[in-house]
């Protein structure tokens, strides 16, 4: 297969998967999805979500600060900054731990975004986490027995392939997007590391949307923006030549 024939396979496999999800999409009005659609916003998780906002706000207005706990600067934006549930509930801000939370055997990790601005509360899906926690491990492993060599096959974006998991002796897991419902791409960077490519759901999100984003504009907050939800193991977008380009890592 030439590499051209190869490019053009891939870009009619990126156009039909982006048609297949705009078609997903079309009941939508205002916003990426209506709260009753979004793939894992289901009513408890909209309620739960909804409650512990209120009890951040609240814990905020009386102490001044988030009941957060304390994170190392070195992790992702999107992992940083877990709530204490237990705190709110000790403190009488919450009756209950939500149902949704993994301290309540839940899927979901509550955690806080935008937090010197204006904190909102967002969840982190636990079990795609980690799906891609295991894919890690593997990959760590498949280095240390090939002398730092990498399981990838084809380049994706400029510094990040896709992983060949036939290499790693198994196949490839079904983490889904919490945006789209869709199955999501596994990546390797340059240094070992391993992504999820939320591509196609920006994608999907700006062409429904009315504005352009910016060359410099972290695309992920348009996810972020419509749902509960934030993009697990996600890589930094920007909006380069008319699609979604995920960035090298800075270092």
């Amino acid at each position: 297969m030439t590499n051209s024939f190869a490019l053009a396979v891939r870009g009619l496999r990126r156009t039909l998967a982006i048609g297949c999800l705009s078609a997903l999409l079309l009941p939508l009005t205002g916003c990426m999805y209506p709260d009753e659609q979004t793939p894992g916003n289901d009513a408890s998780a909209r309620q739960s979500v909804l409650a512990v906002q209120d009890a951040v706000d609240r814990y905020m207005t009386d102490n001044g600060v988030l009941p957060i706990v304390s994170a190392d600067e070195s992790v992702p934006k999107y992992e940083k900054f877990k709530l204490d549930l237990g705190k709110l509930k000790r403190m009488n801000y919450l009756g209950s731990v939500p149902n949704v939370a993994f301290e309540s055997g839940g899927r979901n990790q509550f955690l806080v975004i935008d937090e010197e601005t204006k904190p909102t509360v967002k969840l982190l899906d636990i079990p795609v986490y980690q799906e891609a926690a295991a894919v890690q491990r593997k990959v760590n492993d498949y280095m240390n027995e090939h002398s730092g060599g990498k399981p990838v096959g084809e380049e994706l974006y400029p510094g990040y392939w896709s992983l060949d998991f036939k290499m790693l002796g198994g196949g490839e897991p079904d983490a889904r997007s919490m945006f789209s419902g869709q199955s999501l791409t596994f990546m390797l960077d340059a240094a070992g590391t391993v992504w999820l490519d939320y591509g196609l759901d920006i994608a999907t999100a700006i062409r429904k949307s009315s504005s352009a984003p910016s060359g410099d504009e972290d695309l992920r907050g348009i996810l972020v923006a419509e749902s509960y939800f934030v993009p697990v193991k996600s890589p930094v977008y920007h909006w380069v030549n008319g699609e979604p380009v995920a960035q090298p890592e800075a270092g």
